[in-house]
């Protein structure tokens, strides 16, 4: 039997948004084209994006179809950058961030960005006075930020009204990754974006569908109707011409399910998750007393409990887990294979040594009491073992 704990990872696809898939399949047509046949999928395409529209808090042709959030964070920093007004160069950039963003801005720094950096405080949140400081440092406002709603690795949940409203104060355009926070938090980009001024302040969300439960390959790139935005795919005027190529209607009419459905079941799953989620971290901390939770210890996500194991290889223990049915993580799936220590727990001001050692469990909708239990029953053993491969650490280092 299986037990996973890694929904941060990816979500189970859900039977709605399965059987919203499937329907829309049988749709015949381009959605671009002009016959009936490419109406109909229109139709079906636009009332998906209407539906994940008032889901998310914004009007419908601010919804911009991607294939998930790496490519939403790409166009929305890419096309923000290249957007930019003469003279402002420089990219605010917190620690932690995902490496979907932090890739991206170091391909904008070949290109000559300047990164300011913003150091996260010790529970991993972005100090929203030092991210206002960034903003205008110098006297010269940059040219764009970004931050996570909520750290995707240790949990904690940031302040984003705050980091919104400090972008909008400095007139800058900002970009929130609300990937790992989005179903799980209250999110709304019109909340967020409030009164700022065209092209400052809030101006493009990213949300991936997998997250959700809907399928691989799909998300959405949120852009206000007065925010700046270079393509990054040309061939087409789709999408306002912010995304080129053909549209996945039925990837879209999936995602208009799982991102209702999402928001409709919120509160009662982050009270359900949470009380889970309490339940596992007060179990590890029983079974290894020298076990210690990272990220805010109450102001993080419901489902994530992201664990330092003092002594032990992350990696073994994630070997030992697996062996025994039981899916967790060292940290992000995109960084999944590569033998090197959690960036995110380094910017915490943590040691090499504690950023090999750590586990993220992550538990979502269809987490059971038994998947929690079953953690509970081996970490012990498992963390016991592990801690043996304490001079395999010490040649790695």
């Amino acid at each position: 039997m299986r037990f996973y704990l890694d929904h941060a990872a990816t979500s189970p696809l859900r039977p709605e948004a399965r059987e919203a898939w499937l329907a829309a399949t049988d749709v015949i047509g381009n959605a671009s084209s002009t016959h009936g046949a490419g109406q109909d999928a229109r139709r079906v395409l636009e009332e998906s994006r209407e539906r994940a529209a008032a889901a998310l808090g914004c009007e419908p042709i601010e919804v911009v179809f991607t294939s998930g959030g790496t490519e939403s964070i790409n166009t929305a920093l890419h096309g923000l950058w290249r957007s930019r007004g003469a003279g402002t160069d420089a990219v605010v950039l917190p620690d932690g961030e995902h490496h979907a963003t932090m890739d991206t801005v170091a391909a904008l720094a070949e290109d000559g960005a300047d990164v300011r950096a913003v150091p996260l405080d010790p529970t991993g949140r972005i100090p929203v006075e030092r991210f206002a400081v960034a903003l205008s440092e110098g006297g010269a406002p940059a040219a764009l930020a970004t931050a996570l709603a909520a750290n995707n690795e240790v949990g904690t949940v940031n302040d984003s009204a705050g980091l919104a409203a400090a972008a909008s104060e400095a007139g800058v355009p900002f970009h929130l990754d609300a990937v790992a926070a989005w179903g799980h938090v209250p999110l709304s980009f019109r909340s967020l974006r409030g009164d700022a001024s065209p092209g400052a302040g809030l101006v493009a969300m990213t949300v991936a569908g997998h997250k959700l439960g809907a399928p691989v390959g799909i998300g959405a790139l949120v852009v206000a109707r007065t925010a700046r935005l270079a393509p990054l795919l040309h061939g087409g005027a789709q999408q306002r011409g912010l995304r080129a190529g053909t549209q996945d209607v039925a990837g879209a009419a999936a995602f208009a399910v799982a991102l209702e459905l999402a928001e409709a079941e919120r509160v009662a799953e982050a009270a359900r998750l949470t009380g889970l989620r309490d339940r596992l971290i007060s179990g590890i901390r029983t079974a290894v007393p020298r076990a210690e939770l990272l990220g805010d210890p109450a102001d993080r996500l419901p489902g994530n409990a992201h664990v330092l194991f003092p002594g032990a290889v992350g990696e073994s223990l994630l070997f030992l887990l697996d062996m025994g049915g039981i899916a967790a993580s060292t940290g992000s799936a995109c960084q999944a294979g590569v033998a090197e220590p959690s960036h995110v727990v380094l910017a915490l001001g943590r040691s090499e040594q504690e950023a090999r050692s750590v586990l993220r469990f992550s538990l979502g909708r269809t987490s059971t009491l038994a998947d929690v239990d079953a953690v509970l029953a081996v970490i012990a053993d498992a963390y016991a073992r592990a801690s043996g491969s304490r001079s395999a650490l010490r040649a790695a280092d």
